[in-house]
């Protein structure tokens, strides 16, 4: 993946659209007190912006999946023709602009730094065996859209899972409501959804990856969800066959609780949002 910087703020400019962001958005939940602080720090210091990315990656021990420490640069400092995820394996730092859509990548990175790990290494091994090219191949259209657009679907119910991959929306949402945050739940990791969500729109869907979770996941402490969760993504990601039949699509504005019109079961009635699909199973 090539990134450009056609439009991009100059070095030390505040983020573009910051303020657009509410983080009182129940998706937002894991990425709110860093998100808040980050955007509290750019505005006093914009162009300490990107340093302070870099201290927090070390002082947290982040590393690439290369194990190069993790750190943050300008755009600009991507050197021509040298791909990004290449750039960040072979030197750990990650080309950042000022926008939505990095800064919304640069918190994924902190939130789920071992998922973020994989997805890089297994990039920059795909681009080592192939090169760039004209078209990324099945392994890196994968990654690529895990890592703009999916979301963790955590389950200890596999009868959840399936309503889920059956497209029986009815059930996961309105009869098997009370399940949610007991049995299921959906985390936001694509960065680039993220930022879709900043004007929430119905239709906003995003490619579901389903995590089978124990039982006692949904009695664990915050902390220890974040950790387990990071644990598990990234190790389905090393060593489980990427194929994107495997994804679900998964109406973000459907989960109970982040969106108060789902609460009339009305919501989910709409054809053009939660269609009906052919069962299949993973």
């Amino acid at each position: 993946m090539l990134h450009g910087c056609a439009g991009a703020p100059e070095e030390g400019a505040p983020i573009a659209g910051i303020d657009r962001i509410d983080w009182s958005a129940p998706w937002l939940a894991p990425y709110a007190e860093r998100g808040m602080r980050w955007r509290d720090r750019a505005g006093a210091d914009p162009s300490g912006y990107l340093r302070m990315l870099a201290r927090e990656a070390a002082q947290a021990g982040h590393v690439t999946g290369a194990g190069r420490p993790l750190s943050f640069i300008e755009q600009a400092e991507l050197p021509p023709g040298v791909a990004y995820e290449a750039h960040i394996a072979q030197t750990g730092s990650v080309p950042t602009r000022r926008n939505l859509h990095d800064f919304f990548n640069a918190l994924v990175w902190f939130a789920h730094p071992r998922v973020k790990a994989t997805l890089n290494a297994r990039q920059a091994n795909a681009i080592d065996r192939s090169g760039v090219g004209g078209t990324r191949g099945a392994e890196r259209d994968f990654l690529t859209l895990f890592d703009e657009n999916a979301v963790l679907f955590v389950c200890a119910d596999p009868s959840l899972s399936a309503a889920l991959t059956g497209f029986e929306w009815r059930r996961l949402f309105i009869d098997e409501r009370a399940a949610w945050g007991e049995r299921c739940e959906v985390r936001v990791f694509g960065h680039a959804l993220l930022e879709k969500l900043i004007e929430p729109y119905k239709a906003c869907t995003g490619h579901a990856w389903i995590v089978a979770a124990p039982p006692e996941y949904f009695a664990w402490t915050t902390e220890r969800r974040d950790d387990w969760l990071d644990r598990a993504v990234a190790a389905s990601l090393a060593e489980e066959e990427l194929d994107t039949r495997r994804y679900a699509p998964l109406p973000v504005l459907g989960v109970p609780g982040f969106w108060p019109a789902n609460a009339d079961p009305l919501f989910y009635d709409d054809a053009q949002v939660f269609r009906s699909g052919r069962r299949r199973s993973r």
